[in-house]
């Protein structure tokens, strides 16, 4: 086997060994492991093949012998053109088997495929691993033949195993079904020997792989997906027949007016209420257009998982509220092939495609939105801003604030000459930008300066933690601890994202999620690994948001909020908080303390054998919480799930409000404020620290009386926070 040229075309190998992967007939959806990324990679191997700087594309996959699956997984080679071909290795057991039990056969495949590549006639000049498994294979036959290798991790075992603890699934169990140490451990083992690693956006970079050990960001590249124009393209004559159009005039009165589109999952996360209420208070844009709102497929609503059902209940509780009955359509179903027939609905009837999202770390939807000729106002969270920069058909707007929404929305709307502008150039930059050739366009210009060895890589050599997972942790409360003091919570972020690998980072508030977030952005703090909101009746994880449903049905137990606000109706001294701060797990009052105590409002709870947990904050705040439910618990919930121990955990606060996380085995920090008083009752407990400075200065104060564990030097030059 000899090497080329540099001046030759390039022969390209690409690794996904699990799942079914064959040319025609994809089984898409057949299970989790046939989906977006088998797609991708078939795809991405022709549109390769079809250049003529590309001598040979080999997509490598694991051999499939099985009763239970087509003959055509068996096939060792299959040609998907002249220059394009699936070749399948043998890979330990015959049998399709999910990708968490590969890991023990995964030496078998790399050493297969080694015997293959070294029957080829020259070396391939490129190779490219996608998702972990195949990365280390990637990595061993890198480190044999002296290829360079490229990485893509598609999904990060890091990430997933906070989305598992945040479903209900146990760290034993974890383990047990989805083996995602070995799962890390190869993510690390590829981050360390790959010489690029291809992302789809710059947040995926900062948010995910900033993680890892081998966390190496000069090393890293963004490609967006490209998308499928055959599918998604501009309105042309005749829209407006098809079943889809008809079901959706069901919903409208005036159905020929401009639609303003939304198409997502429902999950509290798409933010769909904000868009309605963004509608709802905007008579102008109820006149100029419809609201059409695809939420997933549903049945009977009651029968669902939680998260859908309480998103799905919201919105239609939202349409309620507004009586927009007649203004919004949300059909019960659509199919995949009904999408592309929405966008040109929506573009011919010069309508908008809107993304709401608390968050979106890519936003494939708004690319096949601009494909279709439909202007976007997107969240500008995430992967919008770089598809808007790059589109230039759109607007973005903070996703919180719903008179900025809909002033977006009616900006597009009515400006005809900016709707023009902004369908064209969505047109005509997703082609440049976002379509398979383009796509391929700029991995080549990534990769072939690898192959001809004209660009030095200058390899780290970091310190590996001691573990997989980090062990140690800082959470605080938000109100007159982070936020105060700009220059002292400057340096405190700067610390925290310094020790990101070692430390996880949590905010526990009383705020409800949306009020937090907003308070998040105006201070520029970064999202923390650990969201506690509602004095612990919820708890969201990074990235994404994630919420922890296990937590919510842990805290449903001998909750009865209807007898609470049945009790505590007339009593003198409350009075409820606006419904904006309330929610199913917290009731929330103004306490007059001259008229009424908080232990005579924990007495007639008692009295009248209704268990709550009742948290006084502030002077002037009350919340009536589930029993189960407080910051404390909240943090020692995360505690187990996340498996850092409460004595590696600093935790700092200033109210009542935050008594029981701050007591116990966790570093107490109390930090100075007008409030402290609340805590006296702490003072000359067992780990709990008095800080002299206020806000985030107290809790750099406390990290060097603790001497936080192996961080008292970065500590004593400016300090930490994540991502």
């Amino acid at each position: 086997m000899t090497a080329i040229s540099p001046a030759r075309p390039l022969t390209i190998v690409l690794i996904s060994v699990h799942g079914l992967v064959r040319g025609k007939n994809l089984e898409l959806g057949r299970d989790a492991d046939t989906g977006g990324q088998v797609k991708y990679v078939v795809e991405f191997a022709r549109a390769l093949g079809e250049r003529d700087d590309v001598e040979k594309v080999i997509l490598l996959t694991r051999r499939v012998v099985d009763k239970r699956v087509s003959s055509d997984y068996a096939e060792p080679v299959e040609q998907l053109s002249d220059r394009t071909s699936i070749v399948r290795i043998e890979c330990g057991e015959a049998t399709y088997l999910r990708k968490e039990l590969l890991w023990d056969t995964l030496e078998s495949f790399a050493d297969n495929a080694y015997d293959y590549l070294k029957t080829m006639l020259r070396a391939p000049d490129i190779l490219h691993g996608h998702y972990a498994d195949a990365g280390y294979v990637g990595a061993r036959l890198s480190h044999r033949l002296g290829i360079p290798l490229v990485f893509t991790g598609h999904s990060l075992g890091r990430n997933k195993r906070n989305q598992l603890l945040a479903s209900g699934v146990n760290r034993l169990e974890i383990e047990a079904t989805y083996n995602i140490s070995r799962r890390i451990e190869a993510e690390e083992t590829s981050l360390s020997v790959a010489q690029r690693i291809v992302t789809s956006t710059q947040q995926e970079i900062e948010h995910q792989y900033g993680l890892y050990d081998f966390y190496q960001p000069e090393l890293m590249r963004v490609i967006p997906p490209g998308i499928d124009l055959v599918h998604f393209f501009p309105p042309r004559e005749n829209q407006g027949n098809d079943l889809i159009s008809n079901e959706l005039k069901r919903f409208l009165k005036f159905p020929r007016k401009p639609m303003i589109l939304a198409v997502a999952r429902p999950d509290p996360k798409k933010n769909f209420v904000s868009l309605i209420t963004a509608f709802g208070q905007s008579p102008e844009l109820q006149d100029a257009a419809n609201l059409v709102l695809v939420a997933g497929n549903r049945d009977d609503i009651h029968e669902m998982e939680d998260v859908t059902q309480t998103a799905l209940s919201d919105i239609l509780a939202a349409i309620d509220r507004f009586d927009l009955y007649g203004k919004v359509a949300y059909p019960k179903h659509h199919k995949s092939h009904d999408v592309p027939v929405l966008l040109r609905l929506a573009a011919a009837s010069r309508g908008v495609f809107v993304n709401p999202a608390l968050t979106e770390p890519f936003g494939l939807t708004l690319i096949e939105a601009a494909a279709s000729g439909l202007p976007i106002v997107a969240t500008e969270d995430g992967g919008p801003s770089d598809i808007i920069k790059n589109c230039q058909n759109g607007l973005l707007v903070n996703p919180l604030d719903t008179k900025a929404m809909a002033d977006a929305l009616l900006d597009v709307l009515q400006n005809k000459r900016q709707w023009r502008r902004f369908s064209l150039s969505g047109i005509e930059r997703v082609a440049q930008h976002y379509s398979w050739q383009s796509h391929v366009e700029k991995y080549l210009d990534i990769v072939r300066p690898l192959a001809e060895k004209s660009v030095p890589i200058v390899r780290m050599e970091p310190a590996r933690r001691t573990g997989i997972y980090r062990d140690r942790a800082v959470f605080t409360s938000l109100d007159l601890n982070l936020i105060g003091d700009p220059e002292s919570l400057a340096k405190l972020l700067q610390i925290l994202r310094t020790n990101r690998k070692l430390l996880i980072f949590g905010i526990a508030t009383g705020r409800r999620l949306k009020n937090a977030l907003v308070a998040l952005r105006h201070h520029q703090i970064p999202m923390p690994d650990v969201l506690i909101t509602g004095q612990g009746c919820e708890i969201h994880y990074s990235p994404g948001l994630t919420k922890d449903i296990a937590w919510r049905r842990h805290i449903e137990h001998l909750w009865n909020p209807q007898s609470v606000r049945d009790l505590l109706h007339e009593v003198s001294g409350l009075t409820p908080q606006p419904n904006s701060d309330q929610s199913d797990f917290q009731l929330s009052y103004y306490i007059d303390t001259n008229i009424i105590s908080v232990q005579e409002v924990r007495q007639i709870l008692l009295r009248n054998e209704t268990v709550a947990n009742v948290v006084h904050s502030f002077g002037q705040f009350l919340d009536v919480l589930p029993v189960r439910a407080s910051k404390g618990l909240a943090l020692r919930w995360c505690a187990e799930q996340l498996d850092f121990p409460l004595e590696n955990t600093l935790v700092s606060g200033v109210t009542s409000a935050d008594a029981d996380m701050l007591i116990g085995n966790t570093l107490g920090t109390v930090v100075e404020s007008r409030h402290r008083d609340e805590l006296s009752k702490l003072v000359g407990s067992e780990n709990v620290f008095f800080s002299n400075a206020s806000y985030a200065a107290g809790i750099v104060e406390a990290m060097n009386y603790y001497s936080f564990p192996q961080m008292k030097d970065q500590v004593d030059e400016t300090i930490v926070t994540v991502h």
